[in-house]
């Protein structure tokens, strides 16, 4: 049995944990007393957080502990249902904006940032007009612009090489894992400055989790990234910083090197230990 009682979070000073390779680093958003409410239910309490530039932040924890929920606040997916009440804030820079708060509309904060699901989610359409969609979304509609826009997101998202020749092919007709990384180019296209993934391999092969995890290792150069994954392992390979949420409440956070191999807290322990999950 897991002591909730006597929990207390352990939040680690990023820069005084992370090893030197990843000094000095930047700012990218910070949430603050975050809170949030399904309706009635309290979904996440108290939720103080930093997100650094050009890092790769995972989430883990196990299944029902606020990690999906929390994610999505970033970019207000939770706008979409009814009764969904946020407090606290989640400071975006370089501009310090709060991006729950309500003056804020939700479509520029999702071209900020963009999000990768657990499972492909093509469009029923052709590749090209995939990985337009967002770009059509913002008034872009000259078609050399587009056409470069394009081929640069699919590069990124290293497919550009095996779609070039059928772009106007139906995404449907991609294998699972490419049809992934279309929707990485999609999100990619949008220029945006954080990207969500939301367990982006739980879907695929071995091979194809390869390729996504070596895809999160070339990106995060361009773009800070924030990883869902019930993966310890993989998220080990990948992060820079992993956070571990436990019934809604962060319950430590630091370098991963250092929570993985050192943590502070007996409940992340006892999680990365397998003794409960």
């Amino acid at each position: 049995m897991v002591d909730t009682q006597s929990r207390q979070p352990a939040v680690r000073i990023a820069a005084g944990d992370a090893p030197a390779e990843l000094k000095p680093s930047v700012l990218k958003a910070e949430v603050r007393n975050l809170d949030f409410w399904y309706g009635s239910v309290q979904a996440l309490r108290q939720i103080n957080m930093r997100i650094e530039q050009a890092r790769v932040t995972a989430l883990i924890g196990p299944s029902g502990c606020g990690k999906s929920t929390f994610l999505r606040c970033f970019n207000r997916m939770h706008d979409l249902q009814d009764n969904s009440v946020y407090a606290g804030e989640i400071l975006f820079q370089p501009d310090n904006v709060n991006i729950l708060d309500r003056s804020v509309d939700p479509i520029e904060v999702r071209m900020r940032i963009g999000m990768v699901f657990q499972k492909p989610n093509p469009f029923p359409k052709s590749i090209f007009e995939n990985v337009a969609y967002g770009l059509r979304v913002r008034g872009q509609n000259n078609r050399f612009e587009l056409a470069d826009r394009i081929e640069m997101a699919l590069r990124e998202a290293s497919l550009w090489n095996e779609v070039k020749d059928r772009l106007q092919d139906m995404a449907f007709n991609l294998s699972g894992g490419q049809q992934q990384r279309l929707c990485i180019a999609r999100a990619l296209a949008t220029e945006p400055e954080l990207l969500l993934f939301d367990e982006p391999t739980s879907a695929l092969d071995p091979n194809a989790t390869a390729n996504i995890e070596d895809l999160i290792h070339r990106l995060k150069d361009k773009v800070s990234i924030l990883i869902v994954t019930h993966n310890m392992q993989q998220a080990a390979r990948v992060s820079d910083y992993t956070a571990f949420m436990y019934l809604g409440e962060l319950v430590e956070f630091g370098a991963t090197r250092a929570l993985f191999t050192n943590p502070a807290m007996k409940q992340t322990e006892d999680y990365i230990t397998g003794r409960y999950g």
